[in-house]
C-alpha cells in the first residue's frame, strides 16, 4: 500500500488540461506513454534579443503571445521518429486535479489531432492510465480498488 503522501490517480488515454500560468483551462491532452517528454502547440516561435538577453517568445493556443527568458533547447524525436531541435520551457500544469510543476516542449502540432502531449516523465508516479477510459478528471484509486 502506497503512502498518503503519494496518492496516484486513474487517468484515461484523453484528459482535458490547463496551464493556470498562462490563463489557459480545459485543453484536450493525449496520455501518451510512448513519449518521455510533454509538449504543446505553438506558432510564431521567435528567439530575439533584448538588452543582451535572448527573450523567446511564442503563440499559445488562445492567440496569446507569451515571452520567455527562461528556457532550453533540446533534440527531440518527433512523432515520425526523426530529431528535431524544440525550445523547452518550464511551466505548471492542472491535470487529474493535481498542479504539476514540468518542463514542456513547443511544438507545432497542427497536424496533430490533441494539442497537447502527455509524457511519461509527469506521469510517473502520480498517475495510472486506463486506455478504456477517457476524461477522468483523476479518479481516485482507492475508491476504485474497494
Amino acid at each position: 500500500m502506497l503512502p498518503p503522501k503519494h496518492k496516484i490517480k486513474l487517468i484515461g488515454r484523453r484528459e482535458f488540461v490547463s496551464f493556470p500560468l498562462f490563463g489557459i483551462d480545459k485543453v484536450e491532452a493525449k496520455i501518451d506513454t510512448g513519449a518521455y517528454t510533454c509538449s504543446i502547440h505553438c506558432n510564431n516561435i521567435i528567439l530575439k534579443k533584448e538588452n543582451d538577453k535572448q527573450i523567446l517568445t511564442f503563440q499559445l493556443l488562445d492567440d496569446s503571445v507569451y515571452s520567455f527568458e527562461d528556457f532550453t533547447r533540446k533534440k527531440i524525436k518527433n512523432s515520425f521518429g526523426e530529431m528535431e531541435e524544440r525550445y523547452i520551457i518550464k511551466t505548471l500544469i492542472a491535470i487529474g486535479g493535481k498542479k504539476i510543476k514540468t518542463t514542456i516542449s513547443l511544438s507545432d502540432r497542427e497536424s496533430m489531432r490533441y494539442p497537447v502531449l502527455i509524457g511519461r516523465r509527469l506521469l510517473k508516479g502520480k498517475f495510472i492510465i486506463d486506455v478504456n477510459l477517457i476524461y477522468t478528471n483523476g479518479l481516485k484509486l482507492n475508491s476504485l480498488l474497494k
